[in-house]
């Protein structure tokens, strides 16, 4: 793929590679400065795929799932597993972790809710894609370590439609960390930047994220 960029380790040397996701109106560079220069953790490789246009899809957070946005989401979660496949013959023997801000999470969410794998995810300030009325998919996610977070007034994502998204995560399986930050705006913060840090620290020693079982 030729849109994707990467930093980080090498692939003969990562202990676990990453996918990561931008949002609306951004570009891997928005990841790289705001969230994987600001990790510390070492032995991960990061892999940043590109939407092809202004953002992913058209839709906005919530809105009706028509049959044009199941067409753009389609397309945008077929780079997400072009992305995850590229990673996974980069490093065959890691951990992968998938990571999106903003419309970026909301693939996370899609990705896994319509049979994407991953060791771990961070879905950072997303929801599903389509309204509360729409017969949106689930997919059975065991176990499976997610960190969700959102602000409290976000412009692009309501609280409840991130809950909600949180709910179906958790109804699917998943162990889920989630945190409503109180004033954050529509942005990475330094607490979520340091929890993904924890997070990827967790995966690349092979230790239990959040604490819970492997």
């Amino acid at each position: 793929m030729s849109d994707l960029v990467t930093q980080g380790a090498d692939p003969a040397a990562a202990k676990a590679v990453a996918v990561v996701l931008h949002g609306r109106g951004q570009a891997p560079d928005y990841m790289l400065d705001n969230l994987v220069r600001r990790l510390s953790v070492e032995g991960v490789r990061y892999v940043l795929p590109a939407s092809k246009g202004e953002g992913w899809y058209d839709a906005k957070a919530v809105e009706t799932l028509t049959e044009d946005t199941e067409t753009q989401l389609r397309a945008a979660l077929k780079v997400v597993a072009d992305a995850e496949a590229a990673a996974r013959a980069d490093c065959p023997d890691c951990p992968l972790v998938l990571i999106g801000f903003s419309q970026g999470a909301c693939l996370v969410i899609e990705h896994l809710m319509r049979g994407g794998r991953a060791d771990a995810a961070a879905m950072l300030t997303g929801c599903r894609v389509g309204a509360a009325s729409d017969d949106l998919p689930r997919a059975a996610l065991p176990g499976l370590p997610i960190y969700c977070s959102n602000g409290d007034e976000d412009p692009w994502i309501p609280t409840w439609a991130f809950q909600d998204a949180v709910s179906d995560l958790v109804a699917c399986g998943a162990r889920v960390r989630s945190d409503v930050l109180p004033g954050r705006d529509h942005e990475i913060s330094a607490l979520e930047a340091s929890v993904v840090d924890a997070l990827l620290s967790d995966v690349v020693r092979g230790t239990t994220v959040f604490g819970g079982a492997q």
